[in-house]
């Protein structure tokens, strides 16, 4: 059974709250108290899953109140409700908030939230990699966009357009960037997938806040990127993220799904940056085992770290609240039969633009296709033309050189 601690200092809130939860009570145990200190003794007894704070209280804050539950319990997740749509808070709990939640919250909404953050523990079994993934803040990025980046917001006239475009070649930024603007702070209508618009909706000032003030992205070490030899994630995953793009357009899928199949191709080899942030050297050993080693790297990788860097990226994504089909995508993307899907969407997309990128960089070309494409799982799909999308993708990468 899930544990869930709840801290708001207005009793009616609290009140309301059980309320609402009441028919979970046989799936959740529940804990309700008005203030933070209260909560931080109650998990000093018994640590607890998932936690919601109000972010405006006397004595200790919810952005206090969830530092400090992320030093002391870092695989918890944590969660601020906040009836104050107030940017600032907002960048004082970025650091410490999983997710963000208005309030007066909406049962369906605040049930959703907790289903699909209890669901993340099916994720990742291993407990000390999820206090690991749980406790990280943001992922470094290319030292080359980070310097691009501060140079841009630097500058007097930042061009938020180009801030937009350095932005979507980053794993780490784009991220982040997308958490921060669907939170419930910014109040907008539809969830934003676009790095553009995200980019513009949150303003030059948010963004130089993050970046020069609050340093919520930082650089990768030019050794250790070397080291470790994952300069070639960033240009693999975006050349998936493109092709899975065109690849969903080409399914006849709305531009959102596309969108989405752009996200997720992008971030599908996240879990990989977090395994060597996270575990350096171990992550060295798997490297220079991978070189020699025939066996295949999803299963080195679970003899290693106890865990696949599908999923370990999934989680992430899933903790910092991005939608389902994304963190879907960003899961089976080696192995799409296990999911319960059985029509077109960013899996689908991702799956053999991932596939097909692989088969192009690793000399692969001349090994007959369902060699390498989960065909039980694709022959499911009434979209299924995947002799056209390779011939689609041969002339954009024969555009591509020819240009």
């Amino acid at each position: 059974m899930k544990r869930i601690l709840f801290i708001d200092d207005e009793i009616n809130v609290l009140s309301g709250l059980k309320r609402m939860l009441r028919p979970m009570r046989g799936e959740w145990e529940m804990h309700f108290f008005d203030q933070a200190e209260k909560g931080l003794a109650q998990m000093e007894a018994a640590p607890v899953d998932i936690v919601i704070s109000d972010m405006r209280m006397p004595h200790m804050d919810g952005a206090s109140f969830l530092s400090a539950v992320k030093d002391r319990w870092p695989e918890t997740v944590r969660i601020i409700l906040s009836g104050y749509s107030d940017p600032e808070m907002a960048l004082r709990s970025v650091t410490s908030a999983h997710q963000f939640l208005s309030k007066p919250c909406e049962v369906e909404v605040l049930m959703d939230t907790l289903r699909r953050a209890c669901s993340l523990s099916n994720l990742l079994k291993n407990r000390r990699l999820k206090g690991l993934i749980s406790g990280m803040e943001s992922l470094p990025s290319l030292p080359s966009l980070y310097l691009e980046i501060v140079r841009m917001l630097s500058s007097d006239e930042p061009s938020m357009k180009e801030i937009g475009e350095v932005v979507g070649q980053d794993l780490g930024m784009s991220a982040k960037i997308l958490q921060l603007v669907n939170s419930a702070f910014f109040g907008l209508p539809r969830h934003i997938s676009d790095l553009t618009d995200a980019v513009f909706l949150l303003g030059v000032d948010t963004i130089k806040a993050l970046v020069l003030a609050i340093r919520v992205f930082s650089q990768f070490d030019q050794n250790q990127l070397k080291r470790l030899k994952i300069e070639y994630i960033w240009p693999h995953s975006l050349a998936v993220g493109r092709l899975a793009r065109m690849i969903s357009l080409a399914a006849g899928t709305s531009k959102h799904t596309a969108d989405q199949a752009l996200l997720a191709g992008n971030m599908h080899d996240l879990g990989k940056i977090v395994l060597a942030v996270n575990q350096p050297e171990k992550y060295k050993i798997f490297v220079e085992m991978a070189e020699t080693d025939s066996q295949d790297r999803l299963t080195l990788e679970k003899e290693l770290f106890d865990a696949s860097h599908p999923e370990i990226g999934a989680y992430l994504l899933g903790l910092w609240g991005l939608p389902d089909p994304i963190i879907e995508a960003v899961a089976h993307h080696h192995q799409p039969g296990v999911s319960a899907t059985r029509t077109f969407n960013p899996l689908a997309a991702v799956h053999v633009a991932n596939t097909l990128v692989s088969r192009r960089n690793e000399g692969e070309g001349n090994m007959p296709i369902e060699a390498t494409l989960d065909m039980a799982f694709l022959g499911n799909l009434a979209e299924f033309k995947v002799e056209e999308w390779l011939t689609r993708c041969m002339e954009q990468w024969e555009g591509a050189r020819d240009s």
